[in-house]
């Protein structure tokens, strides 16, 4: 998914600062409807982890699988990281390719989207993950951005998720395993055309 407006990105257009995750939720769900796309899975990096549970919560009766690999959470130790992180990284280099955009307008964003309700994933709650009933693969990090304790919390109550090995990217051996378990959940878990 090429994000509204993220750096070196070629998709462009307001900065929704009241319904951040939302919008690029629905920048997505519209390019599937676009594309007449009805069933669709998904994989996501690191912030694609968010943005998966929060397509799963508009359009669950679409997906057939998701895999969220190294996913992004909220760390209460480090509670303003990514706001601090964007603000300083990726906020300066969109106010100078999109002048009517302010570091205000940022602030706000960014704000709405990592300090307002900061907890787990930031898009869902603990009791819509518990309560989704879509196969989901969890390849867990354990770094700042991409916290262990979050991935295995999901993986722990999400009814229908796998977790792979972990660590599953220190080896290339590791990552031509977790890369053969994608793979093979995928092929167990999405749908063919003709269902």
């Amino acid at each position: 998914m090429n994000l509204r407006n993220a750096n070196n990105g070629k998709s462009t257009g307001p900065l929704d600062i009241e319904n951040p995750w939302d919008s690029h939720t629905h920048d997505q769900l519209n390019l599937m409807n676009h594309l007449n796309i009805k069933k669709f899975s998904v994989m996501g990096f690191c912030i694609g982890g968010p943005l998966i549970w929060n397509l799963l919560k508009f359009a669950s009766n679409i997906k057939d699988a998701a895999v969220i690999v190294q996913p992004s959470g909220y760390r209460a130790e480090h509670p303003d990281l990514f706001y601090n992180n964007n603000i300083t990284g990726w906020g300066p280099t969109l106010c100078k390719d999109n002048p009517e955009i302010t570091p205000s307008m940022v602030a706000n964003y960014l704000t709405k989207m990592y300090k307002n309700n900061p907890d787990f994933v930031f898009t869902v709650t603990r009791d819509f993950v518990r309560s989704c009933q879509k196969p989901i693969l969890i390849l867990p990090d354990d770094v700042l951005s991409h916290p262990y304790q979050v991935a295995m919390e999901t993986a722990y109550i999400a009814p229908q998720s796998e977790v792979s090995i972990f660590p599953w990217k220190d080896s290339n051996m590791r990552i031509a395993l977790a890369v053969r378990q994608i793979h093979s959940f995928l092929r167990a878990h999405v749908l063919t055309r003709s269902s």
